[in-house]
């Protein structure tokens, strides 16, 4: 998605964007969550998808940290919208977080769920 397409999307959807970062901020140093989880926290379980695009701009908004949201198989699909492809990994690791091919290493012991850790939205 270019910059432009992101910026677009963002602009429509700001809400539920917004929804999404006041989510992320909430997740623990070194530990991770997937866009299903959250989008299911926002009773929006179909919308794990709008949830990545959201994590894509979240450039826009101070304080999001964008690498503690993976897959739902604990896979960095994000990585490619950082910096560089190892920018990813590279937060994580720092965080305590063990990386191998693209895979958080024991995603369920490291699995964050917003459902569980937060009250109701």
């Amino acid at each position: 998605m270019t910059d432009q397409a992101s910026r677009k999307l963002y602009e429509r959807h700001k809400d539920f964007f917004e929804s999404v970062y006041m989510v992320v901020r909430e997740i623990p140093e070194g530990r991770v969550t997937s866009y299903g989880a959250i989008a299911s926290y926002l009773g929006a379980k179909r919308s794990a998808r709008m949830v990545g695009w959201a994590m894509n701009a979240s450039y826009k908004s101070p304080g999001v940290p964008a690498h503690r949201v993976v897959n739902r198989e604990g896979l960095l699909s994000g990585k490619h919208h950082f910096a560089d492809a190892d920018q990813m990994e590279n937060l994580l690791k720092r965080e305590g977080v063990e990386v191998r091919n693209d895979r958080v290493v024991d995603f369920k012991l490291k699995f964050w769920d917003p459902s569980r850790e937060l009250e109701v939205y």
